[in-house]
């Protein structure tokens, strides 16, 4: 038989574990794996990691931006940058648009905006808010969404009509009861905004404006405390949940427990967090900022030890762009607080934790693709397997290169790894079997990328 594609020579990360072989591709499916395996056209992998492509399951594009965020990141520099950084799917927050996607009107008005502008594959999550009790989530399930989104932290701007909102204790546990009835899954941004927001303000009073301060508003306990109340109201509403970039080692041993106790819940870290510490922030800038916060060495040792055994499910960006104005700012406490990262995940996640730190392939896997996959029920994605999309990136190990901001296809050149040596790299990613990036061709003009509607 012969097929439309066939990857020849590259180690292939399988589940039971990476192997040296052929990988064959026929209408956008992998078809067949193993020796000698002849195609119309041919890539050949020698010397290269063959992945599954990378499923990004925390990503913010703000198209459409409505008259406030339309310069922030659009459909089409979004999915270029993915597609260059080895992100084949990723998953939308139902934020930053304008309107936020919180019920049928906004989740349609949001596919609308993407329609032929998508380089990779994407998922949608629809918002819970206290106003969108009354019909909104049925209305959100009943138009695709793969999973649903809260926010404990504080959130959105409401000097904008539509924007997003933070929940407060009822609307999260009425909104559990019925996204439970759904069936899918709520991820949470776990924060005490009344504890980090009271802070935040005596800090700003008090003349700090340190990126180090900033840390200090938003203690390790303000995040253990928010996830241990979202899993005591899992328990009672039946609701499956998943935690949202986790910044302390804590906070991942409060989900652990919660599932051998039986409650249906995961959770993720950020590259950043395995990347930084805080002791570096002030000397990058506000362009690091985020919340939860960078912590310290120890904070980052631990997580990597959880992704390690198993107590964090994936890793993702939370690629949360926004303009350079937003970012300049001489005290951080006035700075947007978001990370553009979507182009740097495989690359830096590679080196950091399979060259440097010894991860297993297999794991690397899991965390980047196969995890996200199962957990938010993308059946045809996430691993390397016969009948699977032919979904892949291309990685060249101990392959160093300095990023630099001409590299970033974003649609503001903002990262805080601009500068950085990089041990790896993203040769080529496929979607479905057809080339989206390549060093030699850069990204594709064209838009192959759907969405995935559940």
């Amino acid at each position: 038989m012969s097929y439309d594609l066939v990857i020849k020579n590259g180690l292939v990360i399988l589940e039971g574990g990476e192997v040296k072989t052929d990988v064959a591709v026929k209408d956008g499916v992998i078809a067949a794996i193993g020796e000698n395996l002849e195609g119309s056209k041919v890539i050949d992998a020698n010397g290269l990691i063959v992945s599954p492509g990378m499923i990004d399951a925390h990503v913010h594009i703000t198209d459409p931006g409505g008259n406030y965020r339309d310069e922030w990141e659009g459909y089409v520099t979004g999915t270029a940058a993915s597609a260059k950084g080895g992100v084949t799917s990723f998953m939308e927050m139902p934020l930053n648009q304008i309107p936020a996607t919180v019920d049928g009107k906004s989740i349609e008005i949001k596919y609308a905006a993407g329609k032929d502008k998508l380089k990779v594959d994407v998922a949608s999550y629809g918002g819970l808010v206290p106003f969108n009790l009354e019909g909104g989530i049925q209305e959100l399930n009943d138009h695709g969404v793969a999973a649903y989104k809260c926010f404990l932290g504080t959130c959105g701007d409401r000097t904008i009509d539509g924007d997003f909102e933070n929940v407060d204790d009822y609307s999260l546990y009425e909104g559990m009861k019925q996204i439970a009835k759904t069936g899918k899954v709520l991820a949470v941004h776990a924060e005490n905004p009344d504890i980090t927001d009271r802070l935040g303000e005596i800090a700003y009073k008090n003349g700090e404006t340190t990126l180090k301060a900033y840390v200090a508003t938003r203690p390790v306990f303000t995040e253990v405390e928010s996830i241990r109340r979202v899993i005591f109201l899992a328990k009672e509403t039946g609701c499956r949940i998943h935690i949202c970039h986790i910044a302390c080692q804590e906070g991942v041993d409060e989900v652990i427990k919660a599932q051998q106790e039986g409650v249906d819940v995961t959770c993720e870290t950020c590259t950043h967090y395995l990347y930084f510490t805080t002791d570096e922030l002030d000397a990058i800038g506000p362009v690091v900022k985020c919340s939860p916060p960078i912590r310290d060495e120890e904070q980052q040792a631990g997580l990597w030890e959880h992704a390690f055994n198993g107590g964090l499910d994936f890793i993702t960006s939370d690629h949360s762009p926004c303009t350079p104005e937003l970012k300049d700012k001489e005290n951080a406490f006035e700075a947007w607080g978001g990370i553009s990262g979507i182009q740097n995940n495989v690359d830096i996640l590679f080196d950091e934790g399979v060259q440097k730190r010894g991860l297993p392939l297999t794991k690397f896997a899991e965390l980047i693709a196969t995890n996200p996959a199962d957990r938010f029920g993308l059946e045809s994605k996430g691993r390397i397997s016969i009948g699977k999309d032919a979904d892949f990136v291309l990685i060249k190990p101990n392959a160093s290169y300095v990023l630099e901001a001409e590299d970033l296809e974003y649609r503001n050149k903002i990262s805080p790894y601009i500068g950085r040596e990089i041990g790896a790299q993203v040769v080529q990613t496929i979607l479905r079997g057809h080339s989206i990036y390549s060093q030699e061709e850069g990204v594709t003009k064209e838009f192959p990328g759907v969405f995935i509607k559940k």
